[in-house]
């Protein structure tokens, strides 16, 4: 086959639209080589994912040539990569991040679009009114026109036929994967180096994510007020909700208690993720919520937030809270803190529920859609 791409997040967002589309197309690319990748891009970014596909025959970059297309990049993208679509022949066209051109009915190809949520509909005070147009648009435009919508989640799924009125035989639910680097044996030196570097001590609490407020990081520094003296880890992107974490911390007398991790490598990440004792992931609402397989594929034991699409990523071992409540958080905590037997239980059944979001397994499900 030959397949397209909306490949932008890939190249140019470093968190969980961009890990998506990384993981998929280098899975795709590793299980079924025979195929011939396309991927469009407003613009190259020269990050680790361009060099690490850069010597594959079948993989392709296409980004804008014109000098047009090249000052109204955006617009390419709605637009110009459809007639693209016609010149290479493409048979199956896949926007990764919720997005499909404009004018792709123009485009006779297959129309496949993942949508990872709708958080803006559900939480609309977390967003921007213009934003929440914007995504409106495009989001609705692409189930509409799609042949099919690929949902991350039974959750996402059950939004898109809510929201969007799309009949439910149009929807397939494939779950994500985690980057092949999680699925790699590293060893005591590897770890030494990066405890090392992190200066991370024996014990520690570990998050990944964005730092906003639907994220929730707040809560774990509240509740740190009722854990035993134990360090929290922080690795994510800052928003202005990174000064209100600040300004609590400080009035708590938490600094101390509370590390942003920085500049960290793709190699690196999964060590800390190993190297951690409790994985906590407090969000109020995700599309599916990739740092819990993170989390499970690296056989720490996981935190989460009840109901909605956690237990469809966290499984039968992991512990679930309400997010807005640091009682119920610390409590937990301090119960695994407490039971070493529990945690190591934790770490090998999660581990083993979280093969079937394998990237040879995606991988093959994304091929039969495809096909």
């Amino acid at each position: 086959m030959n397949i397209g791409f909306d490949a932008k997040r890939a190249f140019l967002n470093n968190s969980g639209l961009g890990n998506y589309s990384r993981t998929l197309i280098k899975s795709l690319n590793t299980f079924y080589p025979e195929n011939k990748y396309n991927l469009f891009t407003t613009k190259k970014s020269g990050n680790d994912f361009e060099k690490s596909i850069s010597n594959y025959t079948n993989i392709h970059i296409l980004e804008p040539q014109h000098f047009i297309d090249k000052k109204l990049r955006s617009r390419w993208r709605s637009y110009g990569i459809t007639d693209l679509l016609i010149q290479n022949k493409i048979d199956v066209y896949h926007g990764l991040s919720n997005e499909l051109p404009f004018n792709i009915n123009q485009f006779k190809g297959k129309k496949i679009v993942t949508t990872h949520d709708l958080i803006f509909l559900r939480y609309p005070q977390l967003y921007p009114f213009l934003d929440r147009k914007i995504y409106n648009k495009k989001f609705r435009h692409a189930c509409d026109i799609a042949d099919t919508i690929i949902a991350i989640s039974e959750e996402t799924k059950r939004d898109i036929e809510k929201y969007y009125f799309i009949p439910e035989n149009k929807i397939s639910v494939i779950y994500q994967s985690c980057d092949e680097a999680f699925y790699s044996d590293y060893s005591l030196e590897q770890k030494a180096k990066i405890k090392t570097k992190f200066n991370l001590p024996d014990q520690f609490l570990f998050y990944v994510g964005t730092i906003e407020e639907r994220k929730n990081l707040l809560t774990i520094a509240k509740a740190l007020k009722k854990v035993k003296d134990i360090p929290l880890y922080v690795v994510g992107k800052k928003t202005n909700y990174y000064e209100k974490v600040i300004a609590y911390l400080k009035e708590h007398k938490l600094e101390n208690r509370v590390f942003f991790l920085e500049d960290i490598c793709n190699k690196e990440l999964p060590i800390i993720y190993q190297l951690a004792t409790i994985f906590i992931f407090p969000s109020i609402f995700e599309g599916f919520g990739i740092p819990i397989i993170e989390a499970l594929t690296s056989k720490t034991p996981v935190i989460t937030t009840k109901g909605a699409c956690f237990p469809e990523a966290g499984g039968a071992y992991t512990l679930y809270i309400d997010p807005t409540s640091e009682e119920e958080m610390a409590e937990n905590i301090n119960f695994l803190l407490n039971s070493e037997s529990k945690r190591l239980e934790m770490a090998n059944k999660g581990f083993e529920y979280a093969q079937k979001f394998h990237p040879k397994t995606i991988s093959q499900q994304v091929i039969q859609t495809y096909k």
